[in-house]
């Protein structure tokens, strides 16, 4: 099964020949001066002038940026990927080290020390630099930074939202003999948002079958649910978390003391873009950041760690992830403005070293918009859609599920084109809706009703939902597979979508998904096999963990 890597990767406005075209300008225009950088920075709006300017920011104001350095050896990486993940391939799953990818792939040295000599120059402060030499994080005071890129910051008049927000008046420019993929934060027009829903009111639906308070969901419910009583536990594993704000490691000591459960897991922060690791209510709220953390933990209760990167920058954070690679399963809860020209770089050193990213996709059902759905869209990621779960009474096994209505699914609408993985035959039908040219979403699914109870902001309650459930349940899910697959002298699975996909169409298929046939997101219904409100469904836990390493 080979891996498409798309053309994404690179901006779409150049392509594949242009981007080749401008890496030999670069190497040939070594005296050229105020260097384009290879991606767009100026929001839509702002350009068409549909958003009115109201002011400028304060030239001494401070400012964090992510400075993205793009890839060597596009294809010879893209060969590399679908050999990794081709079974029939020796190269299957020999993953390569944050070393071997930085050298083949990554950004050289010297171009590298370039961008950070050229920011020190212009009085910004490197804060980060990592291994993989992909991103650099720095700070200063806007009119330095509108120097350095020829830019003037204004303030804008959103044209959706009810709020003003930073952009630069036009492409920034390099005094600069290398290239730069992207300048992270020179404008906040889309603001991350967490797919979580909060609420104090019991949720009306199934409220009846999990153990905890008011008969909700609780994360040990859905490894009994989902793993059943088996003996992996995620020993010697580590999940990394993506977060846009700290936490409150005693909203988690809560929730387990509460359920009268021990947590011996490490819960370990990382913080990055000078975002603190704590989130002290009420001037923030830690409730993604939370639960995230307990059901990872309630999923995969014997890990070695939990490692939660707390920051800004979509960039900074992802990069850290790669560029640490200790965690080999990953989970993001949150959504954005599309950018895949920045962060596909990093998404292929994940699948390059062996690490695999889920992502929740969100809780509007299929009318939820594009920049709240990203990153789960991208080719390389694992798209979480949410079910409606019923078990055998509390604590106890699964029974049934259905798709749930919040879950968000569709072709996607960040126009990602349709990756090889899912054209193959059975996977887009006329019962499902699929599209045949654009990247579908989710892959898979798990409980993510309003019916489930956990600690945040201070205090516990009942009637919490979102697929921000089923993704890091995934990671934790991910996590005891790897451990399976370490035990039997074989490598970490990586990004899955290559195997889940013939998995699917496959003789195994019902044993290894709980293939989910009735609920709707709206536009679009849950049905037999591949949907857009569930992916393939949920997984039966030991069976699909067979299905993953081979050994059934």
């Amino acid at each position: 099964m080979k891996i498409q890597v798309r053309l994404g990767h690179v901006p779409a406005r150049l392509g594949a020949s242009a981007l080749c075209a401008s890496a030999l300008f670069f190497a040939a225009s070594a005296n050229a001066a105020q260097r384009l950088t290879l991606t767009s920075h100026v929001p839509e709006s702002v350009a068409s002038g549909q958003a009115v300017r109201v002011g400028e920011l304060a030239g001494s104001e401070r400012m964090d940026l992510a400075i993205s350095l793009p890839l060597r050896n596009q294809a010879a990486l893209d060969e590399l990927l679908q050999k990794l993940y081709d079974p029939a391939s020796p190269n299957y799953h020999q993953y390569l080290s944050v070393q071997e990818f930085t050298d083949q792939f990554g950004p050289t040295a010297s171009d590298h020390d370039a961008v950070v000599n050229f920011l020190k120059a212009n009085r910004l402060t490197v804060t980060t630099t990592r291994a993989n030499r992909l991103v650099v994080d720095a700070e200063g005071s806007v009119a330095d930074i509108e120097t350095a890129f020829h830019v003037t910051l204004g303030l804008y008049r959103h044209p959706t939202e009810n709020r003003t927000f930073y952009a630069p008046d036009r492409e920034p420019t390099l005094d600069l003999n290398v290239p730069v993929l992207h300048i992270t934060g020179l404008d906040d027009f889309t603001l991350a948002r967490a797919k979580n829903i909060r609420s104090a009111v019991p949720d009306a639906g199934s409220k009846t079958t999990g153990s905890g308070p008011g008969g909700d969901f609780i994360g040990s419910d859905m490894r009994a649910a989902y793993y059943g009583s088996g003996p992996l536990t995620g020993t010697g594993q580590s999940v990394g978390l993506y977060e846009e704000a700290g936490y409150e490691i005693i909203d988690v000591e809560r929730y387990f003391h509460n359920l009268k459960q021990t947590d011996n897991v490490p819960v370990k922060g990382v913080s990055l873009n000078g975002v603190p690791i704590t989130c002290p209510p009420p001037q923030c709220d830690d409730s993604e950041q939370a639960l995230d953390i307990e059901m990872t933990i309630s999923m995969a209760p014997g890990l070695s760690q939990v490692v939660v990167y707390v920051g800004s920058k979509d960039v900074s954070i992802f990069g850290q992830m790669a560029s640490d690679n200790t965690s080999k399963q990953l989970s993001c809860s949150w959504g954005w403005k599309a950018d895949p020209d920045s962060l596909n770089p990093i998404f292929e050193e994940f699948a390059a070293q062996g690490q695999t990213l889920f992502v929740a996709t969100g809780d509007d059902g299929s009318g939820t918009p594009g920049d709240v759905v990203w990153p789960a869209d991208d080719q390389l990621v694992i798209a979480v859609g949410g079910t409606d779960l019923t078990t055998n009474g509390a604590g106890g096994s699964w029974k049934s599920e259905t798709g749930w209505s919040g879950s968000a699914g569709a072709p996607s609408k960040n126009n990602i084109p349709i990756p090889s993985y899912q054209q193959l035959p059975g996977v887009i039908n006329s019962s499902n809706d699929g599209s045949t040219t654009l990247r579908n979403y989710p892959d898979v699914a798990a409980e993510a009703n309003t019916n489930q109870y956990s600690c945040y902001d201070g205090y516990c309650s009942e009637g919490n939902g979102g697929t921000s459930f089923a993704a890091p349940q995934w990671a934790g899910y991910t996590a005891l597979v790897n451990q399976q697959a370490v035990t039997d002298g074989e490598s970490t699975v990586g990004f899955i979508n290559p195997v889940i996909y013939p998995i699917g169409i496959g003789s195994n298929y019902d044993g290894d998904f709980h293939d989910i046939v009735s609920g709707s997101n709206g536009k679009y219904k849950a049905v037999t096999g591949y949907d857009l409100v569930t992916g393939w469904g949920s997984f039966n836990g030991p069976n699909l963990i067979g299905g993953l390493t081979g050994s059934q």
